[in-house]
């Protein structure tokens, strides 16, 4: 079975203030497959850790196919803790945001073969937080 690694964050200054994203895709041999850094409006840094989640499971629907998607496994890491024990079932969901933005996730994760989210720490993950800072940086700049 053919894995990606996918690297995830999402950041925001304020909370909520201006936000964004940022995944990189790895193949089994570690080289990267794809990344990218996007902005997402004003959210929580909470809100914009489930949706880099929720982006990149889509952009590997478009990346991949559905039907390779159900026969690939996808290993999530993130450096926010709470993320991955609420989307292992570990911790209760209790911010209706959050809630609708797990339900979505729920949805897409039904497409793909194997998925799993894994805790990893910041220093593992600097190039997703990278593309979340440079992406911030690009949307503060169409501002002036």
């Amino acid at each position: 079975m053919e894995k990606i690694t996918i690297y995830c964050d999402g950041g925001a200054r304020g909370n909520p203030g201006p936000a964004a994203v940022g995944v990189v895709y790895h193949n089994q041999q570690g080289a990267v497959v794809e990344k990218f850094g996007q902005a997402i409006g004003q959210a929580t840094n909470n809100v914009a850790e489930y949706q880099a989640v929720l982006l990149a499971l889509k952009k590997a629907k478009r990346l991949f196919g559905k039907q390779k998607c159900q026969q690939m496994a996808f290993a999530f890491l993130l450096d926010s803790e709470l993320l991955v024990k609420q989307l292992n079932h570990q911790y209760k969901i209790k911010e209706k945001d959050l809630q609708a933005l797990f339900i979505q996730i729920w949805n897409l994760w039904l497409d793909f073969g194997r998925v799993s989210f894994s805790h990893v720490p910041r220093e593992q993950n600097i190039e997703a937080d990278r593309l979340v800072n440079r992406a911030l940086d690009q949307e503060k700049s169409k501002l002036f």
